[in-house]
């Protein structure tokens, strides 16, 4: 028999395990997903330097391949795990996320440059905001791309799109490596 203290001792490991399993296949989903949008956002921006002509087209097929391979993903992890990982609420907090940078990018009138910081900005607001529930490798990731986004708005000229891809898309590849072995 096991007094009272051996149990609170063993349902708190309990706990301490679930946690730390759940924080897993966050990371697993994460790391998925990262190094995704990490490929096609760095073929985004080397488009935007190699033919900014193209940008456009370029980045409405980067969001529309990220979102729709996220979907994919997220189906495939439940189908998997057995578990929801991506409903249509993720879907709607997406398409929220988006309208509100559309938004926020007409009312401000941003030039290729500022809109080449703006979204990388924004986004990665989210992660340092995820760090706070998911742990704190989504917030040190967030701030890292956030910084090296703003030295390169300030201090890279004509190539801050080749910059981009190296620290935005590379960022989110190794983000998501690192994420993998979490």
């Amino acid at each position: 028999m096991i007094d009272s203290l051996e149990a609170a001792r063993a349902l708190d490991d309990i706990e301490d395990m679930t946690r730390r399993v759940r924080q897993s296949q966050i990371y697993r989903l994460s790391s998925l997903l990262m190094v995704l949008w990490g490929a096609l956002v760095f073929a985004g921006n080397l488009v935007t330097y190699l033919t900014p002509h193209y940008a456009d087209k370029a980045w409405l097929s980067v969001y529309v391949l990220a979102i729709g391979g996220s979907v994919v993903l997220g189906a495939t992890e439940k189908t998997r795990r057995g578990m929801s990982s991506f409903d249509v609420r993720s879907l709607l907090a997406f398409v929220m996320l988006f309208a509100f940078g559309f938004f926020v990018e007409t009312i401000g009138h941003f030039g290729p440059r500022e809109m080449g910081a703006f979204w990388p900005i924004y986004f990665m607001l989210f992660y340092c905001l995820a760090g706070l529930w998911f742990g704190i490798a989504f917030t040190v990731f967030g701030l890292c791309v956030t910084v090296l986004t703003l030295i390169g708005y300030i201090f890279i000229g004509a190539a801050f799109p080749l910059w981009m891809a190296f620290v935005n898309g590379g960022g989110l590849i190794i983000g998501g490596l690192w994420m993998r072995r979490s």
